[in-house]
């Protein structure tokens, strides 16, 4: 297939990039890398997949010099005309969209690029996809819709109508959006709910990363909620594992769907929403210890009240993509925190923190 994956500069998209390379597929990447983040780290996650930062320019797609079926694009999603263009000139058979300003926190202290982002991107992306015929848009979005629900396992056949977050609700609104050009266009639309994805070639503002570098350098971590909380940790090759079976079935629409009682998860339009996590939670004091076991050092605690937008438990029921398309995390945490030591460890001995 040829697919568009949006975030290819980001930690899941660059992943998901070199997996649908690996089996053949011809990839364009596009990413405006902000700086929300070390941008350092984005272009040597596109160096690492043969984009050096000397080639890109602004709107014009460069060629992979590792990879002949992989090109990049540097273009934001607040471009309609660019993307316009982009798509009319690849015809793309499916979309990945990953491309998203990300952070709980952060939306609470900019919420422009939210709305600017999340929401006017994901619409440009839709109207994108319903004017060029894209036979499939599948799309990140996040465990923090769930909210104010505390009803364990996380469904998604359960109400998220009660987001505490803007990054929340602007992943909610993605769901909404998604299913009105369904319904209205025919358009097959996925909507991935990620639950606190870690691994290799990580975000640095994530839990793992932070806790890391803190740790080597005798610093003390953030525990927020006095560190009693709970985590679907779910490693990175899961992750990719469960987009590709998702990016491989379209969905058709659910004959059984019933107005009298409607699945949230589910429409008679070509509509599906699935959770992607690891379907078993871990405190995190006990993943601290695994950090700490794995680097042969204590942490220094700092114990903090819960983070206004947090949520203290979050747990993935992922029997839906389980039983539809056979999706099965593979990787325990410790196995999981011990490969991204790993990948630190080597990464920060030829690039200085």
């Amino acid at each position: 297939m040829k697919i568009l994956v949006t975030g290819t500069a980001g930690f899941i998209g660059f992943h998901l990039a070199n997996k649908l390379l690996a089996r053949g597929d011809e990839v364009v990447g596009l990413d405006v890398i902000n700086d929300y983040y070390d941008v350092s780290l984005k272009y040597r996650r596109l160096a690492f997949a043969g984009v050096q930062q000397q080639d890109i320019e602004y709107g014009k797609p460069v060629t992979s010099q590792q990879h002949g079926n992989y090109r990049f694009v540097n273009l934001a999603l607040e471009d309609e005309a660019g993307l316009q263009a982009l798509f009319a000139a690849e015809h793309f058979d499916t979309v990945c969209h990953l491309a998203a300003q990300a952070g709980v926190r952060y939306s609470l202290v900019n919420p422009k690029a939210y709305v600017d982002s999340n929401i006017v991107g994901f619409a440009h992306i839709l109207e994108c996809c319903r004017r060029h015929q894209v036979r499939h848009l599948a799309y990140a979005s996040s465990s923090s819709v769930y909210g104010l629900n505390t009803q364990m396992p996380f469904s998604t056949h359960h109400n998220v109508d009660h987001p505490i977050s803007l990054y929340a609700a602007s992943k909610k609104s993605n769901e909404l959006m998604a299913h009105t050009y369904s319904h209205l266009f025919d358009l097959p639309t996925t909507g991935l709910r990620f639950f606190t994805v870690y691994g290799p070639w990580g975000r640095p503002d994530m839990a793992l990363f932070l806790f890391t570098k803190a740790i080597l350098a005798s610093k003390p971590i953030q525990v927020f909620n006095y560190g009693d909380m709970m985590r679907d940790f779910t490693y990175i090759d899961d992750i990719v594992e469960g987009v590709i079976r998702v990016i491989d079935h379209p969905p058709t629409g659910n004959p059984n769907w019933d107005s009298r009682a409607p699945d949230p998860a589910s429409s008679p339009a070509p509509y599906k929403l699935y959770n992607i996590g690891n379907q078993n939670p871990v405190p995190l004091m006990d993943f601290i210890r695994a950090i700490e076991e794995g680097l042969g050092k204590k942490a220094i605690l700092d114990l903090q009240p819960m983070q206004p937008g947090d949520v203290p438990a979050t747990w993935a029921d992922v029997s839906d993509l389980a039983s539809e398309l056979n999706y099965h995390p593979q990787t325990p945490v410790k196995e999981g925190i011990a490969r991204f030591l790993e990948w630190y460890l080597d990464y920060y001995t030829y690039i200085p923190q």
